[in-house]
């Protein structure tokens, strides 16, 4: 009976060591795990904060670039991207069609052979170079004329534009017009020169 006593005990000590080598490897298993864990989320936020900080340089470097473009260029910016027209928002450059290269007289619409040839050259440009373009065509007046009157000849002289451009294989689902009338002036009403100014199209390239 002493012995088996003694055997009981010895086997007793043995398990309450197994159980306690086991307790300890399961800490160590266990505070691994923990410690991998936490690493692997560090480096998961680490990552997300890097993406959140890149977006927001995106932003800001958007935000700075539309401060440098002009009422008319931003607010057709901001259409075209609330329309998903574009894949980065990006301004490329633009084109005027003035009394500089081509005249619009008074109360007409029509494009002069002056102006179709800077449209022919133009939309070779795009078919070359910027393919995949976004175009906004923005026709103004001068103050001649009641408000709305204007605003029906700014959009006749765009959508003359929009479709002699077609007519050279720019596709129509790429080009959007707008009128501004006699609101957009870039030069004062009081003149002759000052008028024939503001009687233009401009067409707003945008990727």
């Amino acid at each position: 009976m002493k012995v088996r006593k003694g055997s009981s005990l010895a086997v007793g000590a043995l398990l309450v060591g197994i159980v306690g080598l086991s307790g300890c490897a399961t800490k160590r298993f266990v505070g691994e795990e923990v410690s991998k864990s936490s690493a692997a989320s560090e480096k998961r936020i680490s990552e997300v904060q890097t993406q959140v900080e890149a977006a927001q340089s995106r932003v800001r470097e958007h935000d700075s670039k539309l401060a440098e473009l002009d009422k008319s260029t931003r607010d057709a910016l901001e259409r075209a991207e609330a329309a998903g027209k574009l894949a980065e928002g990006k301004f490329v450059y633009s084109l005027v069609l003035s009394d500089d290269a081509v005249k619009f007289p008074v109360n007409r619409f029509q494009l002069s052979k002056e102006a179709e040839l800077k449209l022919t050259e133009f939309a070779e440009r795009l078919k070359g170079e910027n393919k995949n373009v976004y175009l906004e065509i923005q026709g103004h007046t001068d103050s001649s004329g009641p408000d709305m009157y204007n605003l029906e000849l700014g959009e006749a002289r765009a959508e003359a534009v929009r479709r002699y451009l077609s007519k050279q294989g720019i596709a129509l689902n790429r080009m959007s017009t707008i009128s501004y009338g006699e609101t957009e002036p870039i030069e004062k009403n009081t003149s002759r020169k000052g008028r024939s100014q503001n009687r233009r199209v401009v067409v707003i390239v945008l990727a």
